[in-house]
């Protein structure tokens, strides 16, 4: 079952970035025999949902969709909006079984797996359970068949691009993804303020590849004008990719409109404000649902101290500067003891290069 949710859920990496507000979903079905016979994916709002783009795959394929099974990475919507509900849509299509790997959340949206209960489809789901991995701890699984051997490993369980939309869900704000890049004793600059490259040709490419999935792309007055960065994602020959993040500038400095930043392609938008929350608040009423912050550090420590980071990707170099900027530039006033550690869950650990990236989650 888990390679399963995995095909379905390459389907919606390949649309992250696309499809806010609404959530990047997978869907895959298949026949009798175990066989894909359809591949689908959120289109971007007011367009088809996964399971809806999954039964015109089918059905331009030639195949019949009756008796199938449907392996879907969010319970299907019962609702109706700019389109029509995905579980009336999996019924009429005579869809036998389908099995979902995170329950919906939203009340307008909620109700999927019942709807197709009642009409006599088998159901099976929710085969995850959603949040911080305190609450999973205290509160255990959603659903008892979160506790079958078919669900996926709760330990390093692989990042689902349905999650950010998730987060954004439950807590009324954009998932947060803080990102650093830095010697192995935790350096992202030397103390002359050179900071290229640390990372490796293949970990920046990587770096890129992620923007592009992304909603928005936040940092901080200082890095504009310290770096003056593009902040653009572009393919390894430089060339700009089709889907570009907004870019969010933070704080009360001014920047020049000539800057980098704010030159196509994509949007780039200046947020006069140092404070997280608002500025979290400010691109929710945007629509955006996943955002990823790239600094600096007094941005990174902000977003931590302020309990607002939701995964963390840290790109570590096997480098030592003894000294430098740190990646973490916390307020002098702060206080601490072994009590106030934040601890985070990990997820995967991957070599781009001769770099590594530990991704961790809440």
């Amino acid at each position: 079952m888990s390679e399963l949710f995995r095909l379905a859920d390459e389907q919606a990496w390949r649309v992250a970035g696309t499809t806010a507000p609404n959530p990047a979903v997978g869907c895959v079905l298949l026949n009798e025999r175990g066989e894909i016979i359809g591949r689908g994916a959120t289109q971007p709002a007011g367009g088809a949902h996964a399971e809806v783009m999954a039964l015109r795959d089918a059905a331009q394929a030639g195949h019949s969709v009756k008796g199938a099974r449907a392996i879907v990475t969010l319970e299907p919507c019962n609702h109706t909006g700019r389109t029509g509900p995905c579980a009336v849509a999996l019924a009429d299509a005579g869809i036998a079984r389908v099995d979902y790997l995170f329950a919906d959340p939203s009340p307008l949206a909620q109700g999927g797996g019942e709807y197709l209960r009642e009409r006599g489809v088998d159901v099976t789901g929710p085969h995850l359970a959603f949040g911080p991995s305190e609450d999973r701890q205290k509160d255990g699984v959603a659903d008892t068949d979160a506790a079958h051997s078919d669900a996926p490993d709760a330990q390093w369980q692989s990042v689902f691009a349905v999650e950010a939309w998730l987060t954004s869900a439950t807590q009324g704000r954009p998932h947060v993804t803080l990102k650093l890049a830095a010697t192995i004793d935790g350096f992202v600059a030397a103390t002359d303020g050179t900071s290229q490259w640390i990372t490796g040709e293949i970990a920046r490419q990587h770096v890129h590849q992620d923007r592009k999935t992304r909603d928005a792309i936040i940092v901080g007055t200082g890095t504009v004008v310290a770096d003056d960065p593009r902040l653009n994602a572009r393919q390894s020959d430089g060339t700009p990719f089709a889907q570009q993040p907004l870019r969010v500038v933070m704080g009360q400095r001014d920047i020049a409109d000539s800057a980098p930043i704010f030159q196509p392609p994509g949007e780039a938008i200046h947020l006069r404000n140092r404070d997280p929350h608002a500025v979290l608040q400010n691109l929710h009423e945007r629509g955006v649902v996943d955002v990823l912050v790239e600094g600096g550090p007094h941005i990174s420590s902000a977003f931590l101290s302020a309990g607002l980071v939701d995964r963390i990707q840290l790109y570590q170099a096997p480098s030592v500067l003894l000294a430098g900027r740190p990646a973490l530039q916390p307020s002098p006033e702060l206080s601490t003891s072994m009590s106030d550690i934040r601890e985070f869950t990990p997820r995967s650990i991957e070599t781009l290069g001769r770099d590594i990236l530990l991704t961790l989650s809440r």
